[in-house]
């Protein structure tokens, strides 16, 4: 029996499909990966005096590319503490192994009770992908893994060694030492780099990656595949962000399709977009011409006196075709394709809109879409949308790849009172895709915050690469729709075969810095937060409110979600006692024990806003009060006759200037101590929103329905925060 041909690091000579353990290892030590010393036997004979300079207690492994699984096939013999042992083990390989093997392999016995996994896999979306986490055995059992794109940082190895439940195993354990955290960064790098290195690297397995008693790690056992690349899928190009912006800022727009009847998109879009008020010239467009709303009706875009910036089309999926030329002859640039019957709809309709897009191109058009439910830009009130809400102008750049979502997302930012600074419905993303609003985003002066929710990615790598990009300029908060447990399986190894869709595009949010949320109201409150709220240096949390039994609620939520309730410092209650009464907390959460005294929550907040105790600050039912207020005014007038009503209407003005003024309190506390202060409102009105702006000032006051809402917001900007330290020192 013969081994197989050797690699040797990163000049070995490349063979395809699985190499030998030994192979692998050779491989894998190029890199910096610490592997076990090895030796390589030819016989039974050889394999017992090899054991014999190696020194017992040995393992005894069969080796051969085509031995898969071998503890469970009988070919792995632990401890052997003699030669009698290892030639009865030899003869039992053998045996098992049958044709396939090739040779023995003679290791040290490593002695270890923590064994953890770490390896590589090509995802066809996001390309190299590392893993790591809990090992041995225990592998599939728990599924405790992390995963990062390729290539990887220190920083980002660090995250995932810390990112798994078993974590505690990495530090003493049942007398052994903690481990060498430097080693295991270094083995989750190496791994980054070999995966890298060769694009035929397929998979990289190694486990166990055994701690021993010391802390060092150690790979025991190794798997590398090679194979050829796969052919990915055809990849659109990108779009020039300054052919994108130009589309939020039309001059001039055609609807090609306009319709007087009520129900239509061509009428709804028309609609919205005059009640709006879009200032730019509007061409409606119909082959029966006549007049819609008032306005002349052109049967084609050719009589249209004027230029187009922008066409928006509602004609049926087949007719879109014969626009092309007409465009290009009119020199429109750009197609808001509100036409659904495209790839939605199948194979069929994916290769008509192939050939729309391809035609398009060559004519310089850009086109959005098909299937879009339609673009706004607040700034100039251009609201070209399926719904009629128009949020107002602010810096929250908003991208929905599902119509509905877009309308409802639209509707709550005009309700909470979150600013917007462009919207797009992105559809079916045929020629521009949310890669291409993520680069636009990232150089528009006016976006500070980017919200999408997204269904799927047409280049995961790009897609990455990118948000990293903005991240490091603007948070980007995400909700994805349509996540899958079926993934990349990889029958070779534990690495692939621990993945799915869902585990890998969680990893590439947490490593590019994305703010991912689970639902839709989640989106809409972390929009509220990055956009009102400076970020907290830290995860210390102050906490003041009018009641106990809502600190109480907070401060858990605070553990939850990984946020820390500061313990007040002697001098602080010092300085508290002077201002409540001697029986409140005298802890944190700060009670302001049910006092109705307006100044105690101005004071109480300023001491706590320069206390360097704490980095951020939830006051809960300060505001709200004045609903509580109008409804115990109703009961008294109704049972009170006698109670004057003009004393009540002047409690509620009084409370109403109260909270306007204790807005603006904290809004300047924040700019002065860049530490943000979130509320929670006693109670809410109708006509009461989430976001409260205050003139001349950069910061908003924020206050939710509920403390969750707040701790869970708090605890987002903070783990962004973290993003942006790490990037730094990185």
């Amino acid at each position: 029996m013969k081994e197989g041909q050797q690699g040797s690091g990163k000049g070995a000579e490349k063979t395809t499909g699985a190499l030998t353990e030994k192979e692998s290892k050779d491989f894998l030590r190029g890199f910096g990966i610490p592997v076990v010393a090895e030796k390589v036997a030819g016989s039974q004979q050889e394999a017992v005096e090899v054991s014999r300079e190696t020194g017992f207690p040995v393992v005894l492994k069969g080796l051969g590319r085509n031995l898969m699984h071998k503890t469970e096939s009988g070919l792995v013999h632990l401890h052997l503490a003699d030669e009698k042992a290892v030639r009865a083990a030899a003869g039992k390989i053998a045996q098992h192994g049958g044709a396939d093997l090739e040779g023995f392999l003679i290791q040290p016995h490593v002695e270890g009770k923590r064994e953890f996994v770490a390896g590589l896999f090509r995802d066809p979306e996001y390309g190299p992908v590392v893993m790591f986490g809990l090992g041995g055995i225990f592998t599939e059992a728990f599924s405790d893994v992390a995963f990062r794109l390729a290539p990887l940082s220190r920083s980002d190895a660090e995250e995932m060694i810390s990112e798994i439940r078993s974590a505690a195993l990495l530090e003493n354990f049942r007398g052994e030492a903690a481990v060498d955290r430097q080693t295991l960064i270094d083995t989750l790098v190496g791994i980054s780099g070999a995966g890298l290195h060769d694009p035929e690297i397929k998979e990289i397995d190694i486990n166990p990656l055994l701690v021993t008693a010391g802390g060092r790690p150690v790979a025991v056992d190794a798997l590398v595949v090679r194979g050829k690349p796969e052919t990915g899928k055809q990849l659109l190009p990108p779009v020039d962000p300054s052919v994108l912006g130009a589309l939020f800022y039309p001059r001039s727009v055609a609807f090609v399709g306009a319709s007087g009847q009520l129900g239509k998109w061509g009428y709804t879009l028309l609609t919205n977009t005059i009640g709006g008020g879009y200032q730019g010239e509007i061409y409606l467009v119909n082959p029966k011409g006549g007049e819609i709303a008032g306005r002349p009706v052109y049967k084609n875009v050719a009589e249209i006196p004027g230029s187009v910036d922008v066409a928006v089309v509602t004609i049926p999926a087949a007719k879109v075709f014969d626009l092309i030329p007409q465009f290009k002859e009119k020199g429109i640039s750009y197609m808001l394709l509100i036409a659904s019957g495209f790839s939605e709809t199948g194979k069929q309709g994916a290769e008509a809109e192939r050939r729309l897009v391809e035609e398009a191109r060559q004519a310089g058009i850009s086109l959005i879409g098909p299937n879009t439910m339609g673009i706004c830009n607040p700034h100039i009130n251009f609201y070209c949308t399926g719904s009629h809400v128009r949020p107002a102008p602010g810096s929250v750049g908003m991208v929905a790849q599902s119509g509905n979502m877009g309308n409802q997302l639209l509707a709550f930012a005009e309700l909470q009172g979150v600013g917007i600074r462009a919207f797009c419905g992105s559809g079916n993303e045929a020629m521009i895709t949310i890669e291409d609003y993520l680069d636009a985003f990232e150089v528009d002066s006016l976006t500070g915050t980017v919200m999408l929710y997204i269904e799927s990615v047409k280049n995961g790598r790009r897609f990455y690469e990118s948000a990293r990009r903005v991240s490091r300029k603007m948070p980007i908060v995400l909700l994805k729709g349509g996540q899958t447990k079926a993934g990349t399986k990889a029958a070779a190894s534990h690495t692939g075969a621990m993945a799915s869709d869902t585990r890998v595009f969680n990893s590439v949010c947490r490593q590019a810095g994305i703010v991912k949320v689970d639902k839709p109201m989640d989106l809409l409150d972390l929009s509220a937060a990055f956009s009102s709220l400076p970020l907290p240096a830290g995860s210390r949390v102050a906490i003041m409110t009018l009641g106990g039994g809502w600190g109480v609620v907070a401060a858990d939520l605070c553990e939850h979600y990984g946020l820390e309730v500061a313990e007040l410092s002697p001098e602080l209650i010092e300085e508290i006692d002077k201002v409540l009464p001697p029986y409140w907390s005298r802890a944190n959460p700060v009670d302001l024990v049910g006092e109705n005294d307006p100044d105690l929550p101005i004071k109480v907040s300023r001491l706590l806003a320069e206390w360097d105790g704490c980095d951020a600050i939830i006051n809960l039912g300060i505001v709200g009060r004045r609903h509580m207020l109008a409804r115990m005014a109703d009961s008294v007038q109704k049972a009170d006759p006698t109670c004057p009503a003009d004393f009540m209407e002047s409690l509620l003005r009084e409370l109403e200037s109260f909270e306007t003024g204790y807005i603006n309190h904290i809004v300047s506390l924040m700019e002065k101590h860049e530490k943000p202060i979130l509320g929670v409102n006693m109670l809410r009105g109708e006509k009461d929103k989430t976001v409260y702006k205050v003139e001349g000032s950069s910061y908003k006051g924020l206050f939710f329905p509920t403390p969750e809402q707040a701790v869970k917001s708090l605890a987002k900007l903070w783990e962004y925060r973290r993003f942006l330290d790490t990037e730094k020192q990185d």
